[in-house]
């Protein structure tokens, strides 16, 4: 059920050997990323639950989920890029079919992230599914 482009994420990332080159990789996913205008890191687009600093803008339009997000961690900015790939062009009712959790562990992600991103990660994925089951 993933977007073409974290289907093309998950096999990059089978070509990786060691989890310190996928880390590598999740941090130049996020690098790439353009980041968030200023006027848009507010409270309200804020994701509690992390313990870095996180803002993801969502734009629910047209019955398709778009974000665009950032953090001040290199590696959360990451993990904001991969939920990009596994989200945005999706239709509202599909985000809440996908087993995120599921997905990134097709990463290995789940076995290598501390407790701290994990929850930050749960935070974020929690945030994206709230704003589609009130869009849809």
């Amino acid at each position: 059920m993933a977007q073409d482009a974290f289907e093309e994420l998950v096999e990059d990332f089978a070509f990786l050997e060691d989890w310190e080159d996928r880390y590598r990789m999740v941090i130049e996913e996020g690098k790439a990323m353009t980041p968030l205008a200023e006027a848009l890191k507010v409270p309200a687009t804020k994701v509690d639950g992390c313990a870095s600093q996180v803002w993801l803008h969502m734009t629910p339009e047209g019955g398709v989920m778009q974000f665009e997000g950032e953090s001040d961690a290199m590696i959360v900015n990451g993990l904001i890029a991969l939920l990009r790939k596994l989200y945005n062009g999706v239709a509202l009712q599909d985000v809440l079919a996908i087993d995120a959790r599921a997905e990134m562990g097709r990463l290995g992600l789940n076995d290598h992230l501390s407790a701290q991103r994990s929850n930050g990660l749960r935070a974020m994925i929690d945030r994206i599914r709230e704003v589609a089951a009130r869009s849809v």
